[in-house]
């Protein structure tokens, strides 16, 4: 009796052959692995060192394939004006080199027109106010009521 079979159908038949041919080569025990006896006593062990790990700089993330230059350059005249060019990651979170030429551009015009109005600055230094000073009447009633408390102090110099 002949049975034609679709193209999908002599896949799953073949698979099925395999897979069965395969569980048939498991049911065998498997061979136990031998380990020959030692013949010799074992080489001495030795041992490392004490190892401390060194705790990283606080304001650094660690980054194990950074590389560490052995030059340690000091600041000069022209480190004023440098500042590194932005990460990859920078630009992208910044919304890419576009975004980044559109508000460097509108920086330098409200600078312009900052220093065109000649307005006053944003941040602004602070500027200290003299101590407020006692008038003569609260002066004396300063004294007076020290004069009737145990433990009150005058400054000298008043």
């Amino acid at each position: 009796m002949a049975v034609a079979l679709s193209g999908y159908q002599s896949i799953a038949l073949a698979g099925l052959l395999v897979a069965g041919s395969a569980h048939a080569q498991q049911a065998e025990p498997p061979l136990e692995p031998t380990v020959p006896p030692p013949t010799q006593a074992p080489a001495q062990v030795t041992t490392l060192g004490e190892v401390r790990a060194l705790k990283p700089e606080d304001d650094q993330p660690l980054d194990l394939y950074r590389y560490k230059s052995p030059v340690k350059v000091e600041s000069n005249r022209f480190s004023r004006s440098w500042s590194e060019p932005p990460s990859p990651e920078q630009v992208s979170m910044s919304g890419g080199y576009l975004m980044m030429g559109i508000n460097y551009g509108l920086g330098k015009a409200a600078q312009g027109l900052h220093k065109l109005t000649g307005g006053p600055d944003q941040i602004q230094s602070a500027v200290a106010r003299p101590p407020p000073e006692l008038s003569a009447e609260q002066q004396r009633r300063a004294q007076e009521f020290c004069a009737q408390q145990e433990d009150c102090v005058v400054p000298a110099g008043r």
